[in-house]
């Protein structure tokens, strides 16, 4: 199922303890307008952003299972010069396209950034969850080894972003052995790594921002199991759900513009990727 809605007013909607697995990619800060009013995303300062994804995840918490957990993936940006503009300094697109000219004005100012400062968005989220009472499980690097080009010359190019595993119990469920690694050593495999090297994956729609299935699946695996229902709050293109129903889950998202709600469906009832 796809709700068409501000994630801020379908959660609250969505039966308590109702999802075992939460996989999720936010709009990262002040990178891009999707053209909706009073979007997540758009918020003046980093601060206000952080805030934001505070309350939404204090809600989800709500509809989390106690043996539940929260997969959140999160990439960076710079505080550019002027505010709103890349100017050379413009940062890797996490999925070959989620950035684009029509990126607001941002108040980097206002939280002590300077011009080129890296924001550290992610982590800024991350201690904001885990000072909220969720517990900091992992830090997962996504390795992409053939990231976008960069034009700056100063400093290297990004080549990854965050995978946070996320609880809301210190016990919960997790299934090792479901996602194991080949292992030359170890005949039944290893314990799963925190680097997960796995390319962008294209999409054949125009949606400007997908998960690869690759890094979805180890997440379901491991966070659920058949029958399970998952939930994506910011649904996008479909991707979770996707590889939800593939493993045998159920799957809800929640999706903001109704043009991704239209692809979303058509993804899961067709697999659209190339």
């Amino acid at each position: 199922m796809i709700h068409h809605g501000d994630v801020r007013d379908v959660l609250p909607t969505l039966d308590a303890k109702s999802v075992q697995c939460v996989i999720t990619s936010p709009p990262y800060w002040g990178l891009r307008d999707y053209g909706v009013k009073g979007q997540i995303g758009l918020e003046p300062t980093p601060d206000d952003y952080v805030q934001t994804m505070v309350k939404v995840f204090r809600e989800v918490t709500r509809v989390l299972r106690d043996d539940g957990t929260l997969w959140l993936n999160m990439g960076d940006s710079y505080a550019s010069s002027p505010a709103g503009n890349f100017g050379g300094d413009m940062p890797a697109p996490a999925d070959g396209g989620r950035y684009r000219a029509n990126k607001p004005k941002m108040d980097y100012g206002a939280s002590g950034l300077k011009p080129k400062d890296l924001v550290g968005i992610p982590w800024r989220v991350a201690f904001a969850l885990q000072a909220d009472g969720w517990y900091l499980r992992s830090d997962i690097i996504w390795h992409k080894p053939n990231p976008m080009p960069e034009s700056v010359t100063d400093r290297p190019t990004k080549s990854h972003e965050y995978l946070f595993l996320l609880t809301k119990s210190p016990r919960y469920y997790y299934d090792t052995d479901a996602v194991r690694e080949p292992s030359v050593e170890q005949a039944a495999g290893r314990n799963l790594r925190s680097v997960w090297t796995i390319n962008p994956q294209p999409f054949s729609e125009a949606h400007f921002a997908t998960f690869p299935t690759a890094l979805v699946e180890p997440c379901i695996k491991a966070g659920s199991t058949k029958g399970d229902l998952i939930l994506d709050p910011f649904a996008g293109s479909g991707t979770v759900g996707c590889v939800a129903l593939k493993l045998a889950r159920e799957f809800v998202g929640i999706e903001l513009n109704p043009d991704y709600c239209t692809l979303a469906r058509e993804s899961i009832e067709g697999p659209l990727f190339a």
